[in-house]
């Protein structure tokens, strides 16, 4: 058999029985109307920023509506979220850092300001290994426990700062220590969650700076970007190529 491109179209054409291919089908790239070319320089973009990608920016570089560049950003971001496993973290003699951020809040837009509501999200960081966060609907010991168990093997010692919702860890199988920030950012045995609130730091220069507002509805595809990068950043080499090869499923 042989195929030849079909002309305006994004599919082969056997020579002697007229069959299509769409390599394009059943991939998010199918049925679109920008190019390939386009959607893999965005991707590029989305893999070598540190602060996320503005889908004005998008728009601007390549040409398109901003509806189809805020489109094409979100895929993207959907995509970065579901290449991590969120396997749970730790185990006996492991090292787990937990904290919560608030993101949101009072913002500026047009000179004029506005309150905006904050959304706690919750990360947990395995000390030389990889990072979750969730959305939670608060702070208190009911909300944010069952997630910690839920993504935390038993046995795993976790670091924690002074609030009282996680008094409860020691009597679910974990070894708890504690730091005190109104004191110190390291204690006498070391606890610390430096490493997560860097993270956070990341996280909020990128929303506040890139961004500037963030809704609940979309929130979780932004943390999953940036926790694609954070897991990926021993190997940025390969965060282009495991994302196109995502795009393929």
């Amino acid at each position: 058999m042989k195929y030849s491109r079909v002309k305006g179209r994004r599919s082969y054409q056997c020579q002697w029985c007229a069959n299509n291919l769409y390599p394009t089908a059943g991939t998010p790239f199918d049925r679109t109307r920008t190019s390939l070319r386009d959607w893999f320089y965005v991707m590029f973009l989305f893999t070598t920023t540190r602060n996320g990608v503005a889908a004005k920016k998008v728009q601007r570089d390549i040409g398109v509506t901003y509806k189809t560049a805020w489109r094409m950003c979100h895929e993207v971001r959907k995509y970065m979220g579901m290449l991590d496993s969120n396997d749970p973290l730790g185990g006996v003699g492991e090292t787990v850092q937990i904290d919560e951020t608030y993101i949101g809040g009072k913002s500026k837009a047009d000179g004029t300001s506005r309150m905006t509501s904050k959304h706690v999200v919750m990360g947990m960081l395995e000390c030389g290994g990889e990072l979750i966060t969730k959305v939670v609907p608060g702070n208190s010991k009911h909300q944010l426990l069952p997630v910690v168990q839920e993504h935390v093997l038993p046995g795993t010692t976790v670091h924690t700062d002074t609030l009282r919702s996680y008094m409860g860890l020691k009597d679910m199988g974990y070894r708890h220590d504690k730091v005190n920030h109104t004191f110190e950012y390291v204690s006498k045995t070391g606890c610390h969650t430096n490493t997560i609130e860097g993270f956070w730091n990341i996280l909020k220069r990128g929303i506040n700076g890139t961004h500037i507002h963030v809704s609940a509805k979309h929130l979780p595809k932004y943390l999953g970007e940036f926790e694609y990068r954070w897991n990926m950043r021993d190997v940025p080499h390969l965060m282009l190529d495991r994302l196109m090869f995502s795009f393929t499923r």
